[in-house]
């Protein structure tokens, strides 16, 4: 039975408003209705049709789906002067998510991630005594699902229109063995782009086997613009008092650690970019931030939500609040990002040229007694919720 979870209204900080239109474009907004259209994105190699599903609701919110890895390849939205740009790294063009540069590098943008987000450590674990071996795709390690994880497969898909606004929920299977998981998974996402400025997403799966199951979303955000310069300017605020600190690899050694006095103490809104150069070994690690903050959900039921996180960025004035019934966020700076790929406006995506806020279980929980459980067992039902809210906000942020 589905359990998705009736969404709260997420608190707005003071000075904020609602996504606000210049006078032109607010006239034309009068007269549109949150809608959806399709059509197609190309073919793949094998030469199955890619669908893309572009979701608006009236506020200046555009939003498209791809069924190739769930992609959101763009998403439009206004800043606080009603300027339109789209705000998450991607591309136009299936061939350019194919390209070997993307391969290369493989920055899995705006993609479902799965079965496992993050790292498990070796590409090992070991469940109910049988011992199973994944890809090790990242150094050592096993990353994001392997070598063709859920970002790299094609989702049948169908739109929807509800109360809450419009959407697109995409499925897929993932068979037993595939990528070395156990067990044939039925996986099911939903985007819903609602009538009051936030993108919802529901994960829901069923297993016949005992698995490894976390699933995330993994967006570049650039609130200023994609491709419009690094975002270390962006004022970050994290609703965690800890993370979980990495080896050399970047799997978690298993210690939870207090952030405070630390470069990980986001409670505070502070700049991205304001400690990313310190001295610290973690830092030195990830080459920036690329670590698992444990979110502060005191004593929130499971699948209650709870804020994550919350960007402002100074020019635009455009917020985005993140709320999850995760236990924890990946915060990622985009360190990896070299320049080799030029996105959608034709500018290079240079180092933290967009930042990721993956809503998730811990990494490498499979190989951590003390971290949360993330098995899926025949018979239960993983559902997960992450909401994106968007606003804006002027003056001094």
């Amino acid at each position: 039975m589905q359990r998705f979870q009736t969404i709260p209204r997420l608190a707005l900080g003071m000075g904020m408003t609602c996504l606000a239109l210049n006078a032109v474009q607010a006239d034309e907004m009068t007269t549109q209705t949150p809608s959806i259209e399709k059509q197609s994105f190309g073919q793949l190699p094998d030469g199955r049709e890619v669908e893309a599903y572009r979701l608006r609701n009236g506020h200046g919110i555009d939003m498209q789906v791809i069924t190739y890895g769930g992609i959101i390849t763009s998403l439009r939205t206004p800043d606080a002067q009603g300027n339109v740009d789209d705000i998450v790294l991607g591309f136009d063009s299936l061939e350019d998510y194919h390209s070997e540069a993307y391969r290369k590098l493989n920055p899995y943008f705006g993609a479902l991630i799965g079965r496992y987000g993050n790292r498990i450590a070796e590409g090992r674990f070991t469940l109910d005594g049988t011992a199973y071996e994944l890809a090790t795709n990242d150094g050592p390690n096993h990353l994001h699902g392997g070598d063709q994880g859920f970002d790299k497969r094609l989702w049948q898909a169908h739109s929807f229109e509800n109360d809450a606004g419009v959407g697109v929920e995409l499925r897929y299977t993932s068979e037993d063995g595939e990528e070395g998981y156990p067990g044939t998974l039925e996986t099911r996402v939903r985007y819903t782009l609602t009538t009051d400025d936030k993108i919802i997403i529901d994960y829901h799966a069923t297993t016949d086997k005992a698995t490894p199951v976390n699933l995330t979303q993994h967006s570049y955000f650039n609130l200023e613009g994609e491709g419009s310069g690094p975002i270390t300017d962006h004022r970050l605020m994290l609703n965690a008092d800890a993370f979980t600190p990495i080896g050399e690899t970047l799997i978690p050694t298993g210690e939870i650690r207090t952030a405070a006095d630390t470069p990980f103490d986001f409670r505070e809104a502070t700049a991205i970019g304001a400690r990313i150069n310190d001295d610290n070994t973690q830092l030195e690690y990830g080459q920036g931030y690329d670590h698992n903050f444990v979110l502060a959900r005191d004593e929130a039921a499971a699948d209650t939500l709870v804020t994550a996180a919350r960007v402002v960025a100074p020019d635009s004035g455009r917020v985005l609040e993140v709320a999850t019934t995760e236990p924890g966020v990946q915060f990622y700076s985009g360190n990896f990002l070299d320049g080799t790929l030029t996105g959608k406006g034709g500018e290079a995506y240079e180092k933290r040229g967009g930042f990721a806020l993956e809503t998730q279980h811990f990494p490498d929980s499979p190989n951590q007694a003390d971290f949360p459980s993330t098995i899926l067992e025949p018979g239960d039902t993983y559902e997960s919720r992450t909401v994106w809210r968007f606003a804006t906000q002027g003056g001094d942020n």
